[in-house]
């Protein structure tokens, strides 16, 4: 349901970018600029169509030349235009210069906003298809501090005419969503795609700040753009921050764990510290630019078809207080997740998982929509510069440890296994701490569910009392009765 704002005409709620448009035109309070840089007036084009714009529409600009862009919004020290720096301060010089030309004596009921972009569509080659940095800062009180919605996009189609015209789209739907559906910003977030089809444009990367948004957990929001196909990937650091995942993986060493992590326990560190030390070690990984990234699939999230959001933010806080960043993606094959990392980096990858996961990597079922099947799923992954750190298990009956040497895999596989086993493909760590192997997290979580006592020494130093501190995973006080 969309939010009257002070001064607000009613119309009908049609969710076209012409009645949007006008719908913000005809509102008497809102007033603002456009400042677009990178793929023409695109989005404002939009507000002068729809008729009306006149009391809206403080001033459009578009600073193409670098030298005129750097004399407005200052030189970067690393020379880049299309960053999310570069729209911060385009934002904020618009917002300061909206502030002292306009006095609020004169208009003590207007609310300010401005919209900005810096983009790059695609290339006359049409080998890169462009990205961007979009954002709003508006007021929905003249006595209120400024809201921003910050996000970013990377163009889908191959013309650029199309790239600009969707883009006008999105600015539209932002900057109608800022004004109208700030109350909802789920539903803010659906809207980004009002006339827009997911394969014109990804947003892989949001921000909402500001005193409308105070409550707003921004690593909820990138869930929601992986849940809503938006993006196949999203990644927040350890301080909770959404980042945009093709910076942080931009030629990186890359290093992925995967896993439930509900919770992380002893093993899963104990996988993670032993691998990682194993891929630093390697001559063609350079410490300083390696990324170490805990990775979490969407289907494993979905609890019952849905999404359990408290069950999410229960694993991302103990994995964000354990220092790493986290990514949450669509990726259930391994084959996705590793061309995913190479978009970004030819650099060496490396991958830890635990051996069940790697024989059903092995397992051609998972193949079936490949023409090549597991062929060329195997293309994907081995003929990357990728090696896979393989954490043996404890055979439940017999107490054997199972590691790359006696795993068994399909009869069909055995050759194909030895040919990437003897290829250096896949490494076994063998300093492992056996007493570790026995730690499951269903178990973990069971045992928490149930008051049941004992769990804490399954668990790294720290994380047992954060669970009792913040009443994770359903932890209760009460202890089950004896």
């Amino acid at each position: 349901m969309a939010v009257t704002v002070k001064g607000d005409i009613e119309l009908k709620d049609i969710p076209t970018i012409k009645k949007k448009a006008l719908r913000i035109n005809l509102n008497r309070n809102i007033y603002g600029t456009f400042a677009e840089i990178g793929a023409g007036q695109e989005t404002v084009r939009n507000f002068f169509r729809a008729g009306g714009a006149s009391g809206t529409i403080a001033k459009a600009m578009s600073a193409y030349d670098k030298d005129f862009s750097d004399a407005i919004y200052g030189r970067e020290e690393d020379g880049r235009y299309v960053t999310e720096k570069r729209l911060k301060k385009m934002l904020s010089h618009e917002i300061d210069l909206i502030e002292d030309r306009l006095s609020r004596d004169k208009h003590p009921d207007k609310l300010f906003f401005t919209y900005a972009n810096t983009v790059t569509t695609i290339d006359f080659a049409k080998k890169f298809k462009g990205h961007g940095w979009v954002g709003v800062k508006f007021q929905l009180d003249p006595l209120e501090e400024y809201n921003e919605i910050i996000l970013h996009v990377r163009f889908k189609e191959n013309d650029a005419r199309l790239q600009q015209e969707t883009l006008g789209k999105l600015g539209v739907n932002l900057i109608y969503g800022g004004f109208y559906l700030h109350d909802d910003p789920k539903e803010l977030l659906k809207s980004l795609y009002d006339n827009i089809d997911l394969d014109q444009i990804e947003v892989d990367m949001i921000n909402f700040s500001g005193p409308r948004f105070a409550y707003v957990d921004n690593r909820i929001m990138s869930l929601h753009l992986v849940s809503n196909g938006f993006t196949n990937a999203v990644m927040f650091n350890e301080e909770g921050i959404n980042v945009l995942p093709a910076q942080q993986l931009y030629k990186a060493n890359i290093f992925t764990l995967r896993g439930s992590f509900r919770p992380v326990t002893m093993v899963n560190m104990d996988m993670y510290e032993k691998s990682i030390n194993l891929f630093l070690e390697d001559k063609k990984v350079n410490p300083k630019k390696t990324k170490v990234i805990f990775e979490l699939t969407l289907p494993n999230l979905l609890s019952e078809g849905k999404l359990n959001e408290r069950d999410f933010l229960d694993r991302a806080e103990l994995l964000c207080s354990l220092g790493h960043n986290v990514m949450i993606s669509t990726f259930v094959e391994y084959y996705k997740l590793v061309e995913y990392f190479s978009e970004f980096t030819k650099k060496r990858m490396g991958m830890t998982m635990g051996v069940n996961n790697l024989v059903q990597i092995f397992d051609e079922k998972y193949y079936r929509d490949l023409s090549g099947g597991i062929l060329e799923a195997f293309g994907k992954i081995f003929y990357k510069d990728i090696k896979v750190y393989l954490y043996p298990i404890k055979d439940e009956k017999t107490g054997e440890i199972i590691n790359s040497e006696n795993l068994k895999v399909h009869p069909r596989m055995k050759e194909l296994y030895k040919f990437f086993k003897y290829n250096g493909k896949i490494v076994d760590i063998k300093n492992f701490d056996p007493k570790v192997l026995e730690i499951f997290s269903r178990t973990v979580l069971k045992m928490i569910a149930n008051g049941e006592e004992g769990w804490e020494k399954m668990l790294p130093e720290g994380i047992s009392e954060q669970i009792k501190e913040k009443r994770l995973f359903s932890y209760s006080r009460m202890k089950k009765a004896k």
